[in-house]
């Protein structure tokens, strides 16, 4: 595997709508590693460099993000105003020698919001049954449902919508999202904690508008630890009879 060099990335800096979003994702163009967990990136995968190191999605803390490709500017302009948080994607393109846009990661209710404002159209609902039908079959239910099974016995008092919605996220295929590590398709209860923790660290704290504002991740987890044991230990207790 050949490690990206990361002057590539560095060379020609993405300027106007990735300035402007505060956070940039690299589509990899040659082999990489995530600098944190050390997952393999192949051709084609996202990173996001943070001081000059390249990490995964799951490690940049924007895994749960969806992609929005670029060409439809309503959907994206629409998508981007609801999203408190967001990245956008560009390429290097070595013939043109500039880093071109593909889309933007949005925070999925944003989209589906999106979406649901641009329905008017035929193109647009068609585009809604699509994204449903890759989801669907980029996704092992009968895993999914285990793994939201699980998350409901180590949590009895996690709501049952949060515990889908967890089981969706994490166990989405080639996302590379702890659901797909070896650890929780065996049902680790350290695997599952992961995903948890992420959940309630982006739906339930500030951790996102921290994102938002440039802050570092690691500061912005430590500004809301706190509120998401307390929220975990919660939903460790047994629920209410």
């Amino acid at each position: 595997m050949t490690i990206i060099a990361l002057n590539d990335l560095l060379m020609a800096t993405p300027k106007s709508n990735a300035e402007k979003s505060g956070i940039v994702v690299f589509q990899v163009v040659r082999g990489s590693a995530c600098s944190e967990c050390g997952e393999a990136l192949g051709s084609g995968r996202w990173l996001r460099l943070e001081e000059g190191r390249p990490l995964c999605m799951t490690c940049a803390d924007l895994a749960h993000l969806v992609f929005v490709p670029a060409g439809d500017a309503a959907l994206t302009r629409r998508a981007s105003m609801y999203s408190t948080l967001r990245a956008v994607v560009v390429r290097f393109s070595r013939a043109r020698k500039r880093y071109e846009r593909q889309g933007l990661l949005v925070e999925e209710p944003a989209l589906a919001r999106a979406e649901s404002e641009c329905l008017a159209d035929a193109d647009s609902r068609a585009r809604a049954r699509e994204r449903r039908a890759e989801r669907d079959a980029a996704m092992d239910l009968a895993y999914k449902d285990q793994f939201a099974e699980h998350i409901r016995r180590l949590y009895p008092a996690c709501p049952a919508d949060e515990a889908v919605a967890i089981a969706e996220r994490a166990c989405l295929k080639f996302s590379g999202r702890i659901g797909r590590s070896a650890a929780a398709k065996e049902f680790a209860p350290d695997a599952i904690e992961l995903a948890v923790q992420a959940h309630v660290r982006h739906q339930h704290t500030a951790y996102a508008h921290l994102l938002a504002k440039g802050i570092d991740r690691r500061e912005a987890r430590s500004a809301v630890v706190l509120e998401t044991n307390s929220i975990i230990q919660r939903w460790r207790a047994l629920a209410p009879k």
